[in-house]
């Protein structure tokens, strides 16, 4: 048998929540800088910048990027924060998945909204590429958003049972 190994990147593009969470992460800052400063000038300059460099590792979190690894049938989601730190958001294989299928597939809308959990590790923007996912992960029926590219989708439809795979919307 041979191995299969295949990889990919998704960036998630920033929403308007991101851009709203960045405002508010900003105004703190200043905000913490107006009145320290107001207060005690000495000790306000070391806890405004002590504010400032948290604000630059929040503003930071929020510039992910989505991996998948795709390994002799095991799919692993990790989320990449800020291009520097990872956290495993995902492990399963994918004969163990209830049911794939194109996100816009109303056939199946029905299997997915039982779902206990739903995430996304996508771009974000529903796209011709987006699919969904239905798997028992830790104890719970979770639906899960992906955008693999034909490569990994064509690696995964290989593994799962067509019975359980339906790639047209």
């Amino acid at each position: 048998m041979t191995d299969v190994f295949k990889e990919q990147l998704v960036k998630k593009i920033p929403t308007n929540k991101d851009l709203i969470t960045k405002i508010g992460i900003i105004a703190i800052v200043v905000l913490i800088f107006i009145i320290t400063m107001g207060i005690i000038p000495q000790l306000g300059v070391i806890i405004t910048a002590a504010a400032g460099f948290g604000a630059y590792i929040l503003i930071g979190r929020l510039r992910k990027e989505y991996e998948y690894i795709f390994t002799n049938g095991e799919l692993d989601i990790d989320i990449i924060y800020n291009k520097s730190s990872r956290k495993r958001v995902f492990t399963g294989n994918v004969k163990d998945f209830e049911l794939m299928t194109h996100v816009d597939n109303a056939d199946h809308r029905n299997s997915f909204a039982s779902a206990n959990e739903k995430k996304d590790y996508s771009s974000g923007i529903s796209s011709e590429r987006s699919y969904i996912f239905l798997a028992n992960y830790k104890g719970k029926r979770t639906a899960i958003i992906i955008e693999p590219n034909d490569e990994m989708l064509g690696a995964i439809s290989k593994v799962m049972s067509r019975l359980k795979f339906f790639p047209n919307k």
